[in-house]
């Protein structure tokens, strides 16, 4: 990627308005990227260890552990390293990185919340060929889809924002390296470039958001088709951790990128939640609406001794 710009590194100022805060942030951020941590592990680890758990939904599920994982982890540890009193600067290529992770495991999290309405559409409309449909392959080459079509769409916004030259102003009015406020630091006319990049990233999960609207179309008819009041309420059950999961990822992406007019403060709070507060609620919605993983996870707090036997 080749880049004429006279900038080495950039200046994160952080949250706006936040200023004689940065304690309390650290406190309240550094709990919320522990909590994420630790909750996703735990997802990962019930899942690993129960054999019942070994089926396509899970499979989706452990890969939206991963990116979990790793999503707030784009972002976080700088902003704690900062916030604790350390430098505030962050490498050209530093700034490349945060950009191009955050928007590959963003897109990779929402192709992904396409396939699990997929996989959940399969299930409950067709559950007689669900296992010849979501076979091991099938889901290794969904899986290996999200992530391709999510390196690819974050490969195409890095490029699109660093071949601008950035040979003036290095302050980052922003938390980290994103597009809106990296191409206000640009030497050149973005305005075309802009107009692009919301193209871009608004097409890409309108067309996820289409495709899992049709799949649970499909899913709420079928389960209205069901005769007894106890088969829909564990189909519904099953669907409704998927349909929050998604509601909170996909809201930021609609505030943050699609309104006309930004607002900072705003838009640094909502990227908070998305960046540390919705991957630390995703393993408590998936654990919480559902008993098989209460009881795996439930068996691997005894085997670690943070639950006593009795519970």
């Amino acid at each position: 990627m080749r880049n004429a710009s006279v900038v080495t590194e950039f200046i994160l100022l952080g949250i706006p308005h936040t200023e004689d805060l940065e304690t309390v942030l650290f406190v309240l951020f550094l709990t919320f990227y522990v909590f994420t941590l630790v909750g996703n592990l735990l997802i990962l680890l019930a899942i690993a260890s129960s054999a019942r758990l070994h089926t396509p939904m899970y499979f989706f599920l452990c890969e939206l552990s991963v990116c979990d994982i790793f999503f707030p982890s784009v972002s976080s540890p700088k902003m704690l390293f900062y916030l604790s009193g350390y430098s505030r600067a962050i490498s050209y290529a530093g700034c490349v990185s945060q950009l191009f992770f955050y928007h590959f495991l963003g897109c990779t999290e929402c192709f992904l919340y396409t396939v699990m309405a997929y996989d959940r559409f399969v299930a409950i409309c067709h559950p007689l060929r669900y296992q010849v449909i979501m076979s091991p392959r099938v889901c290794a080459i969904l899986a290996s889809g999200t992530s391709f079509f999510g390196c690819v769409q974050a490969t195409f916004l890095s490029t699109l924002t660093f071949q601008l030259p950035y040979c003036g102003p290095n302050e980052v009015d922003y938390f980290f390296c994103d597009i809106p406020v990296m191409l206000k630091l640009a030497c050149a006319d973005t305005a075309a470039l802009e107009m692009v990049g919301f193209i871009s990233v608004g097409l890409m999960p309108l067309s996820c958001f289409l495709l899992i609207l049709a799949s649970y179309s499909r899913i709420v008819y079928s389960i209205l088709q069901i005769r007894s009041a106890e088969g829909q309420q564990r189909a519904f059950s099953t669907c409704s951790a998927h349909l929050t999961a998604i509601l909170l990822s996909f809201m930021p992406v609609v505030l943050i990128y699609l309104r006309p007019t930004p607002d900072p403060w705003l838009d640094a709070t909502v990227q908070v939640l998305n960046n540390l507060v919705t991957p630390m609620l995703n393993p408590l919605i998936y654990s919480l609406r559902n008993k098989e993983v209460k009881s795996s996870l439930r068996k691997v707090l005894h085997q670690l001794g943070f639950l006593p036997e009795h519970l």
